[in-house]
């Protein structure tokens, strides 16, 4: 059965990625709703104290990704062994990404603005890792050819140019489309040619002295984001359990 699902659903090699990332959302959804558990007072659910410490859970998946990642580097691919490790891998991941925000601010901000990071960060992350698993390839090496694969020249430019897309859209205060971007090149591509976020480094200094671009990016960013906020805002309350402001 194992083989068959190897030889038909995933692509050689891909099973591990296929675990961890099944293992990675598994651990978010269930950490969140342990969360909100916890928060409402239902459940047997309790905070882990430890000499009146609260012991967060971005610390066992520390412990889960260090032993599941050294652990995959020395099974390599393939076997029981690498997809033990995948599951150990996924599920740290998912329980150090779900405290994103803690990690950054170094302060316990799960419930507030700042930690709706967390729960954009982990959605980000679980596209990817499905791009991935799709066959796409970072900065566009999926795009190439067999025959242009084995030119180092022609491999290079196309990693060098999407790779500078990517940095743009970046500056441009896009990071979304940015991370996207290294595996969809259009959308790196997009991101670099847009008027940049006002508040950016790229707007802050080649915006300087151009008023019109200045007001442009302003009046382009307030529209996108009273297009866009008030539905991120929702999945992310839906996601994650944010309260009501």
């Amino acid at each position: 059965m194992g083989y068959w699902w190897q030889r038909n659903v995933v692509e050689p090699g891909k099973l591990p990625l296929l675990l961890a990332l099944a293992s990675f959302v598994l651990a978010f959804v269930a950490v969140r709703l342990i969360t909100r558990l916890i928060r409402a007072g239902r459940g047997p659910f309790r905070n882990v104290m430890a000499g009146g410490l609260h012991v967060h859970h971005v610390v066992p998946g520390v412990v889960l990704t260090v032993i599941g990642g050294f652990g995959a580097v020395a099974s390599g691919r393939h076997g029981a062994e690498a997809a033990v490790f995948a599951v150990l891998f996924g599920l740290g991941a998912g329980l150090v990404l779900d405290e994103f925000a803690l990690v950054l601010h170094l302060d316990d901000v799960y419930w507030t603005e700042q930690g709706r990071k967390s729960v954009e960060v982990v959605v980000l992350t679980a596209a990817l890792v499905t791009l991935v698993l799709g066959g796409l390839l970072p900065f566009g090496v999926n795009d190439l050819t067999a025959t242009e694969r084995h030119d180092r020249r022609v491999v290079v430019l196309n990693v060098t140019g999407n790779f500078v897309f990517s940095l743009l859209a970046l500056a441009k205060g896009k990071p979304r489309i940015a991370v996207l971007g290294v595996l969809v090149p259009f959308v790196a591509l997009f991101g670099a040619l847009r008027l940049a976020r006002p508040n950016s480094p790229w707007a802050k200094r080649r915006y300087r002295n151009r008023p019109a671009a200045r007001a442009r990016a302003l009046h382009r960013a307030r529209r996108h984001d009273a297009r866009w906020n008030r539905l991120r805002r929702k999945a992310q309350d839906w996601l994650g359990g944010f309260p009501e402001p």
